[in-house]
C-alpha cells in the first residue's frame, strides 16, 4: 500500500496542477486534494499550495477550518508549502496595510520595491513573473538531483524575511537577492512554483515525495 499525500485544499492555488505534478513523481501513492481534517492528520506527507492576496488566503483557511490541520502537519509530518503556501507561515505581511499570518517563524512578508533597475536601467516589473536561478545556501535531501543555479517559475509580489535566518534554504536575485526557500526538520516550503517548473520542479517534488525527516 502506498502512501497518503494531502494536498490541502482550503479554495485557493493551483490544486489541480499541483496534486497532478505530485502525482506524477508519486509512484503507488494517494494523492488527494482535500480540507478533510482527518484524512490530513493520517496522511503521510502534506502539500500547502496557494496563490493570491494574503488576507483572502487567511480568509479561506478559516473558512475551510483548516488552520490547525496546516500547523500541525507543519510540525511533525513532512510538509512541503509552495508559494502563498510559504508566505503564510511567516507573522504578518505588508499586504492590504498589514495582515496577520499563521506566525509559526517569526518574521515579515514584504514587498518588492517599485523602482527596482534591471540590466536594461528600466524598473524591473511587479509582480516578479518569470522563470530565475535558485542558489541553495545549503545541502538539503530535496536538491538533490537539482544543479545550484537551476530555474524555478515565479509568480509573486512579496517575499518572506524570516526573523531567524538560519531558516533560509535558497535564494533568488530579482533586484535585490530575496529568501526564496526555507527549511526546518520536517518543513520546506518555496516562493517558486516548482509544479511549474519543468524537470527541475518535478525532481523537487520527487525528493519531496521520498524525504524521511
Amino acid at each position: 500500500m502506498g502512501q497518503k499525500i494531502a494536498v490541502i485544499d482550503y479554495g485557493m492555488g493551483n490544486l489541480r496542477s499541483v496534486s497532478k505534478a505530485v502525482e506524477h513523481v508519486a509512484g503507488d501513492a494517494e494523492v488527494r486534494v482535500t480540507d478533510d481534517v482527518a484524512w490530513i492528520a493520517n496522511a503521510d506527507r502534506v502539500v500547502f499550495p496557494g496563490q493570491g492576496a494574503a488576507r483572502d488566503c487567511m480568509a479561506a483557511i478559516g473558512q475551510h477550518h483548516v488552520r490547525q490541520a496546516i500547523l500541525d502537519a507543519a510540525r511533525h509530518k513532512p510538509f512541503l508549502g509552495i508559494c502563498m503556501g510559504l508566505q503564510v507561515l511567516m507573522t504578518r505581511s505588508q499586504e492590504n496595510g498589514g495582515t496577520d499570518l499563521l506566525d509559526l517563524f517569526p518574521g515579515q512578508v514584504v514587498r518588492f520595491a517599485a523602482d527596482m533597475p534591471g540590466d536594461n536601467g528600466l524598473h524591473l516589473k511587479i509582480p516578479h513573473m518569470c522563470w530565475s536561478c535558485v542558489d541553495p545556501v545549503a545541502e538539503h535531501p530535496l536538491w538533490d538531483g537539482i544543479a545550484p543555479g537551476s530555474r524555478f517559475y515565479y509568480v509573486h509580489s512579496y517575499h518572506v524575511v524570516p526573523e531567524d535566518q538560519s531558516l533560509v534554504a535558497a535564494t533568488t536575485d530579482y533586484g535585490v537577492r530575496f529568501n526564496c526557500a526555507i527549511a526546518r526538520d520536517n518543513l520546506f516550503a518555496v516562493q517558486f512554483h516548482p509544479e511549474k517548473s519543468a524537470d527541475a520542479g518535478l525532481q523537487l517534488l520527487k525528493n519531496f515525495v521520498n524525504w524521511q525527516p
